[in-house]
């Protein structure tokens, strides 16, 4: 059985209290919190059946690894996830909505693309295992929960698997400054795969040449780019604009 990871935060843990209350270990928080939102969390865990531990700031920093725990984490139990990618898409019921990042490292880019994932309605994010951010607290904080909800898969060779969605006729749009169209020239209502990369370096040129079209975000001020996490919300909500 994996051991158990911890989450922090009041999305983090709250949305594991609605989503997974029987996966939650404990849950620690900080007694001298007294505010509206730490008594209606409370309340919630009370709910829920959770055991609740009090525990000061030092000790919620030590179990977390970070000062921004907002005076609430938990242990947890993982959620048992898809096993593999293919199982997820033969799943999906009508055209699957893929978000593809290359090169993202930094936790916190990470964690806000799961959330732009997450409330755009997309089917999963998939990442290379080399040269990406994993999921870990920090990532679980930012997602606002989110990476509890969208499947993230970390895959040892992402051009062929983007092949191998090719394969499964979904149209793989890569994001690109000199690309010819702009995002909002574009069918996106299909089976689609949006590939972004690191802001900076954008995608890697193996990435890039899988992609079967180029789309950019216009930019009508002073910087040149977007955060990819923004970018990705961008192009997210573009699809589902189109979708609805």
């Amino acid at each position: 059985m994996s051991s158990p990871k911890v989450l922090f935060g009041f999305h983090a843990v709250g949305v594991r209290l609605k989503t997974a209350p029987k996966s939650i270990i404990e849950i620690y928080y900080e007694p001298t919190r007294r505010d509206a939102r730490m008594r209606q969390f409370l309340e919630k865990a009370n709910e829920a059946g959770a055991r609740l531990i009090e525990g000061d700031s030092l000790r919620l920093a030590k179990l977390c690894g970070s000062h921004g725990h907002q005076g609430v984490a938990a242990r947890v139990e993982p959620i048992p996830q898809v096993h593999s990618l293919d199982d997820l898409l033969d799943a999906i019921e009508g055209p699957p909505l893929l978000l593809v990042l290359d090169g993202v490292t930094d936790p916190h880019n990470l964690g806000a693309c799961l959330r732009v994932a997450d409330g755009a309605g997309a089917h999963a994010v998939i990442a290379p295992k080399d040269h990406a951010a994993g999921i870990n607290a920090t990532v679980a904080k930012v997602a606002s929960g989110a990476a509890e909800t969208v499947p993230y898969f970390m895959v040892t060779n992402l051009a062929r698997t983007l092949g191998e969605l090719k394969e499964r006729s979904i149209w793989c749009i890569g994001t690109s400054d000199q690309a010819p169209k702009t995002l909002y020239q574009v069918d996106m209502k299909g089976p689609v795969a949006l590939e972004l990369g690191a802001e900076g370096d954008g995608m890697r040129q193996l990435t890039r040449k899988t992609c079967d079209e180029l789309i950019g975000i216009p930019m009508h001020g002073a910087v040149e780019s977007l955060n990819v996490s923004v970018a990705s919300g961008v192009c997210l909500y573009e699809a589902l604009r189109q979708r609805l």
